[in-house]
């Protein structure tokens, strides 16, 4: 007898329903396991981290200074001196940095993290340009104007030269006047080129901004020099010197302002100083016109009002 049964269709069908649904799990498994071991990676280098922060090991023990000649090394020191005993990962060098530069004598500066407990200060100190006279002070003066430090006995080994004018103290702190630096610092530029003048020049006055005034240390003459050209009005002044002495034994001062007319004033038979622009005053009025073109041109008259300026 012929039994007839019907036909399961689902028989051969494919079993990816129950698959799908092991890699599913397989999926979560592993999310499960990437997300643990984040989660103790992130929690080791916390600790790890804080181990670090709080390892003696890791305090800083030594501090390195390099660049410094006029400042010792404890005065740098003392700049930073927040650093000593700091975890060397949590020092704030721009902090520290910005520390050193408050110094009028540290023009730049860096620190550098050395491990396991060394940081080393490397600074570049500024360059005192001269002596910057005000009032009855001293102060040491860079090519900026910038006042670095007052002039006392530890700086006896600079060679530098006095600037008269240079600014005022009305306020009670010295206050420099950019023109008149500029002046002194085009003048002392120039004077670097030739170090035999430089080194002749004792005082320098620039109480008008148009108008050099220097003192040279074996002569007792002022010698208004202007605002340039004044290597070649020293050359000028070199050669005429001792034909002037032979007409004025007594020079007070040399104006070389004006080309070719060098104008000469004597002392003053009083005693007086009001001819001494050093001192705070103008030309003298009773001056004589020598003309350097002839190298013979005495002529014994007044100076006009030109030489005043």
């Amino acid at each position: 007898m012929t039994v007839q049964t019907r036909t399961d269709r689902g028989f051969h069908r494919s079993q990816h329903p129950p698959r799908r649904a092991r890699v599913a799990g397989r999926g979560w498994w592993r999310l499960v396991r990437v997300g643990t071991l984040t989660i103790v990676l992130v929690g080791g280098g916390y600790q790890a981290s804080l181990a670090l922060l709080s390892a003696p090991f890791l305090n800083v023990a030594d501090i390195v200074v390099h660049g410094h000649s006029q400042l010792s090394e404890s005065e740098v020191l003392i700049l930073v001196e927040g650093v000593s005993g700091t975890n060397i990962f949590t020092v704030d060098l721009d902090r520290e940095r910005r520390r050193l530069l408050a110094s009028p004598w540290i023009q730049g500066g860096a620190l550098r993290r050395v491990l396991p407990s060394t940081i080393e200060v490397f600074v570049t100190e500024r360059r005192p340009l001269a002596v910057a006279r005000f009032s009855e002070q001293l102060y040491l003066v860079d090519a900026g104007g910038l006042i670095i430090d007052e002039y006392g006995p530890r700086f006896a080994g600079f060679d530098l030269p006095i600037i008269d004018g240079l600014g005022s103290v009305d306020t009670g702190t010295p206050a420099v006047n950019p023109d008149r630096m500029a002046l002194a610092s085009r003048l002392l530029q120039q004077l670097a080129t030739k170090p035999e003048w430089l080194d002749s020049i004792s005082q320098i006055d620039v109480a008008d901004p148009y108008d050099a005034v220097v003192l040279l240390s074996d002569d007792p003459a002022l010698l208004h020099l202007g605002g340039g050209q004044f290597l070649e009005r020293l050359g000028s002044y070199a050669e005429l010197a001792p034909t002037l002495r032979e007409q004025v034994p007594e020079i007070d001062y040399v104006d070389l302002r004006f080309g070719e007319r060098v104008y000469v004033g004597p002392v003053d038979p009083s005693g007086g100083v009001g001819t001494r622009r050093l001192d705070g005053a103008a030309l003298a009025p009773a001056a004589s016109e020598w003309t350097t073109g002839a190298r013979s041109g005495w002529s014994g008259q007044g100076a006009d009002d030109d030489t005043s300026r």
